[in-house]
């Protein structure tokens, strides 16, 4: 069985998934067979395995941090919010059902026993697995429903570092009361780790006895703000954190704005867009930013034709047309991609009451939502460059994966697709281009670097500017990043202290 280590939280967005990539980096360093592990997370950014399971962003860059492949078991109960009609349960990757929190809660023994069989399979194939929490494991109204902070500690006889985000202020108060309101599952708590500080460490230097004289556990740990991290965000917690724009540069020569609807998801489609040094990457709903744009993006999202309604109830369908006739290019990705088709059909109510809408017109094609939503890893190539203003005999292939209930039909071919989890190796059609608009199904294409370089080179020719022969490479981008991480965090928490707790 398998050495364990958990990362629990004063509450959402304390740090605890970067932390655990972080850990996971240093000991794959230091050639242990290490693995992240994460007993139920709620976010819309999914990832989809190789053998077609869906599960968090945030473990799969955990996995890749560890440098082993994402599986379900790192992940075995994902929740996907779906506004008022509850919850989408995604159990070993697969959707079980939709389900408001109060059935979710009487749910809770067939998901755990899901749990603790994944759990149990990744312990038996690693030598340490890394666990992390959710939200704050004091929230003393769930207790009897934990199965993700101090009953996965107790299930995994997990030491406990918990994780403290002192940006937000009030942290000494936050490491205190939570352990207290733990009482007796306290025991397993360790140690605190402080994250985000920034400032005058002297101010800060007499705080850390005195929590550790009021609580008996020590602060292993004080952890810099990191800006400009460049790695990917667990949830919209990182888009709530500002304003508009996510990454604004006056000399960039292309602005792209990609809309912020209200169900937004798998908005880390767009990460390697902003890595651009060319580019300004803008989340946005205001008329005057979508019109100026030299690319708007219709994003993926959890609720097609809610996000739809709220894109016409806030004349944003004007201001994405306008975009389009002063020569901006228009791209939809999933759900984007069937909102800016001609009709969406809803024949079995799986995402609404509303059996048919019109869609934006600005592709031929149509969507039609099924009950199985398709999860899988796709490779291919574009089977048509020039629709996209790209040299016709341009060859790019791409990589990247599908998570969505609808199939389309119409005009489609803009994709040539092979799904690689499929029974058939069939070749797909897939995407759809009118003038300049296109869109796909595909997620993670932006992360192909020939073909994002194309795009934004075809861009930089419309305005008279010379093309960037050699671009950057995002996977090299992230690895480094998750290798700086990884030196942060070694530099700033007593490694000893935490290889004390595992047994090294």
């Amino acid at each position: 069985m398998a050495k364990a280590l958990m990362i629990q939280g004063t509450g959402s967005g304390a740090g605890k998934s970067l932390i655990v990539a972080a850990l996971c980096r240093i000991w794959s360093d230091a050639g242990i067979n290490v693995a992240p592990f994460k007993a139920q997370n709620m976010a819309l950014n999914s990832y989809i395995t190789k053998d077609g399971g869906e599960i968090g962003r945030a473990q799969a860059l955990q996995a890749e941090a560890a440098r082993v492949a994402p599986t379900v078991d790192m992940n075995p109960i994902l929740l996907k919010t779906s506004g008022d009609m509850g919850s989408q349960v995604i159990i070993h990757g697969k959707v079980h059902s939709t389900m408001p929190a109060q059935e979710y809660y009487r749910f809770k023994e067939t998901a755990w026993q899901a749990v603790k069989e994944s759990y149990a399979r990744l312990a038996a194939r690693h030598d340490l697995v890394i666990l992390e929490g959710a939200g704050s494991p004091a929230e003393i109204n769930l207790r009897e429903v934990d199965i993700v902070n101090m009953a996965m500690a107790q299930e995994a006889k997990a030491p406990v570092l918990l994780v403290g985000d002192i940006d937000k202020g009030g942290v000494f108060a936050a490491l205190y009361g939570t352990m207290k309101l733990l009482g007796r599952d306290s025991r397993y708590l360790k140690g605190f780790i402080i994250n985000k500080f920034r400032g005058d460490r002297e101010i800060l230097e007499p705080g850390l006895p005195l929590i550790q004289k009021k609580t008996g556990r020590p602060v292993v740990g004080v952890l810099p703000y990191i800006k400009n991290i460049g790695l990917p965000e667990e949830d919209g917690l990182a888009l709530s954190s500002v304003t508009q724009v996510t990454q604004r540069r006056r000399e960039a020569a292309i602005r792209v704005v990609v809309l912020r609807l209200p169900y937004l998801s798998n908005f880390t489609d767009f990460d390697p867009l902003g890595c651009e040094p060319d580019l300004e990457l803008i989340y946005s709903t205001h008329h005057a930013d979508v019109v100026n744009a030299d690319v708007v993006i219709i994003p993926g999202t959890k609720k097609t034709v809610a996000d739809l309604n709220y894109l016409r109830q806030n004349q944003l369908d004007k201001s994405i047309n306008e975009a389009g006739r002063r020569g901006g290019v228009i791209i939809g990705i999933c759900g984007g991609f069937q909102i800016m088709g001609k009709k969406i059909y809803d024949p079995h109510g799986v995402e609404s009451n509303e059996k048919e809408a019109a869609g934006l017109g600005l592709l031929p094609v149509e969507a039609t939502f099924e009950r199985v939503k398709t999860t899988c890893q796709v490779e291919g190539r574009l089977g048509e460059p020039a629709r996209l203003g790209l040299d016709a005999d341009c060859e790019i292939t791409i990589k990247g994966y599908e998570i969505h209930l609808g199939v389309s039909s119409g005009e489609l071919g803009l994709f040539t697709i092979r799904r690689l989890n499929a029974a058939t190796t069939d070749h797909l059609p897939d995407g759809a281009a009118n003038g300049n608009c296109w869109g796909t199904y595909v997620h993670g294409l932006f992360e192909n670097d020939d073909f994002r370089r194309g795009i934004i080179n075809q861009i930089r020719k419309k305005k008279g500017l010379s093309p960037i022969v050699n671009g950057l490479k995002y996977r090299d981008l992230k690895e480094q990043a998750l290798d700086n991480l990884a030196a942060v965090v070694r530099e700033n928490l007593d490694m000893r202290f935490v290889e004390r707790l595992i047994g090294r």
